[in-house]
């Protein structure tokens, strides 16, 4: 027994010293195995760190088509991130990005950008990092071309705001974009059957237009794309080809070398012919009669041809839009009751008339059912166009937003119970300054009262509008029987409201250029409004051009663009 149990403890411990050593041969060589492993899977995914981006658009395409995306996904990039501009020496390089996808995810996130102060969209930024060299830029402008659809009413206004936001591009960029593109008259014919891609081509021609100056703009307007744009003005092009086929002209001729050039080519002969779908009962069709009777009145002028001005009745119109409280950027119709904005600022207007109190009542007719802010403003609200602040974005003023749904007030927002405007809509807007209340109506369908507007402004209201890109709309101030006229008793700007026959006249540019060489301006006046005496200094920038009213108005210096902390009057200066 003693021997049996000798011999096992024996093979046993023999056994032992066998695994033993077995272990200290191979265990490091697995280690070894297993950390390089480890590492290899480390290194890949630094190597391709676009494999997230490429999972969030998936998602995002998954989502844009109505498929609920796994709930398996975990770290969801975060929508909006501060933009990247380049990569550092470090940085792995990015996979290339699906450009179509990133920009159907802009066109479908626009509507949500309600806050002045937000971040842009993350696809928004990405494509604008991709647009900084020629090549990524012409992989932009041809997605814009290819993917934006016809019937959404933003896509004409996104791919503005994309390309406004993008670097300028080279020469060498413009240049192959013509070699791509190789627009012609045929091309225009033969084509006709695919309206997007031609809107969106006009589109983006007329942004380039309107983005470049001088030479480049020349050297882009080549023959071919001067036929291109003329051929997309015949009746055989879908609306909204020969709308932004004009709006593209009229950009092109912004450089006085490009305006002579389309001027040759007897273009006003057939702006005369569309100028008749001005009251077209067909929106689109009525917005091409509205751009091509302003453009023979301030651009194409035909030889013979009457200025609408001249023979427009204004008899029982009491009540306008203010032409002179507006950019020249805003398009308004001789009978000043017609507003357009094809520019990439955000637009606004004020009417002629102000109320301090009693209960008042207005409508508009919205032609395009994209972005615009409608409401009530004072004199004291500041619209910044170019910084994207209009009605609705300051203490003074309060705004019906039909294409977000969305009221606004002090930059901030809120959502309504309406339904998004359409073309031919009917908008009423109810001012009580009795009651101290505002109330939005929708074709008769009226929303609970705003108020909030009152705890800093009591009376000298006007109807005021702002608008996006290529929106258009008509006001109704009572010169005509309302369509949904509100219950209560209410009284009209056209009722109380008084102009002299030259108050109503809204002059084409070039007349009211030429009348104003003929104003003499003091030598010390206001740079703004040429009527006061310059007796203020900005602080701390310290420029002293302006006077103290039009220095009140604004948030940064004219001149320098440097935030406004002060404003000085200089006693040297007051009489």
């Amino acid at each position: 027994m003693i021997v049996v149990a000798f011999v096992v403890f024996y093979v046993s411990r023999s056994l032992l010293q066998g695994l033993r050593q077995t272990l200290e041969q191979h265990v490091p060589c697995l280690l070894q195995i297993l950390g390089a492993s480890n590492m290899g899977n480390s290194c890949v995914c630094r190597e391709d760190s676009g494999a997230e981006d490429n999972v969030e658009s998936r998602s995002r395409q998954t989502e844009n088509s109505r498929v609920p995306a796994p709930e398996t996904m975990s770290h969801p990039r975060d929508p909006v991130r501060p933009p990247r501009r380049g990569r550092g020496p470090h940085e792995p390089r990015r996979k290339k990005h699906n450009v179509d996808g990133l920009v159907l995810d802009t066109l479908a996130v626009i509507r949500t950008l309600v806050d002045n102060d937000q971040e842009p969209p993350y696809s928004m930024m990405t494509l604008h990092e991709m647009a900084e060299t020629d090549e990524g830029w012409l992989e932009v402008v041809q997605s814009l071309i290819r993917v934006i659809p016809l019937e959404d009413p933003l896509g004409p206004a996104v791919i503005t705001l994309l390309l406004d936001e993008c670097p300028l591009p080279t020469k060498d960029a413009l240049q192959k974009l013509t070699e791509i593109l190789n627009l012609s008259g045929a091309v225009a014919r033969q084509d006709a059957c695919h309206p997007a891609k031609h809107r969106n081509t006009t589109a983006v021609l007329g942004c380039l237009a309107e983005k470049l100056a001088g030479p480049a703009s020349v050297g882009l307007l080549s023959q071919g794309i001067l036929e291109y744009l003329l051929q997309s003005l015949e009746f055989q092009s879908h609306p909204t080809v020969m709308l932004f086929a004009l709006i593209a002209l009229e950009k092109f001729a912004q450089t006085s070398e490009n305006k002579m050039t389309v001027s040759e080519t007897c273009i006003s002969d057939q702006l005369v012919l569309l100028e008749k779908w001005m009251d077209n009962p067909d929106y689109l069709k009525r917005q091409v009669g509205f751009c091509a009777q302003w453009s023979l009145d301030n651009l194409f002028l035909k030889e013979g041809r009457q200025f609408t001005y001249e023979k427009v009745d204004l008899t029982h119109v009491n009540a306008m839009l203010n032409s002179n409280d507006v950019s020249e950027y805003l398009k308004i119709s001789p009978h000043g009751l017609e507003a357009r904005c094809d520019a990439s600022s955000f637009e606004s207007v004020r009417c002629t008339f102000c109320v301090d109190s009693g209960v008042w009542y207005y409508e508009v007719t919205v032609i395009t059912s994209g972005v615009m802010q409608i409401g009530w403003a004072t004199k004291d609200s500041k619209f910044l166009n170019h910084e994207g602040y209009g009605i609705g974005d300051d203490e003074y003023s309060c705004a019906y937003d039909g294409c977000r749904q969305l009221i606004w007030y002090n930059a901030r927002s809120k959502p309504h119970s309406h339904p998004c405007w359409k073309e031919g809509d009917t908008i009423g807007f109810l001012l009580d300054l009795q009651d101290k209340k505002m109330i939005f109506y929708l074709n008769g369908n009226k929303l609970p009262a705003e108020k909030q507007v009152f705890s800093s402004a009591v009376s000298g209201f006007f109807a005021a509008a702002s608008f996006m890109s290529y929106q258009q709309c008509e006001f109704n101030f009572g010169a005509k029987p309302f369509k949904y006229p509100p219950s209560a008793k209410f009284s009209t700007f056209n009722s109380y409201a008084f102009l002299t026959a030259e108050e109503k006249i809204i002059l084409p540019r070039h007349r009211r250029l030429a009348l104003l060489k003929q104003v003499s301006i003091r030598e010390n006046c206001c740079t703004l409004c040429c009527d006061e005496i310059a007796d203020t200094e900005l602080r701390p920038c310290g420029h002293s051009d302006l006077c103290m009213e039009c220095a009140l108005q604004l948030e940064t210096c004219p001149l320098c663009r440097q935030e406004i902390q002060t404003r000085v009057r200089q006693i040297a200066h007051i009489s």
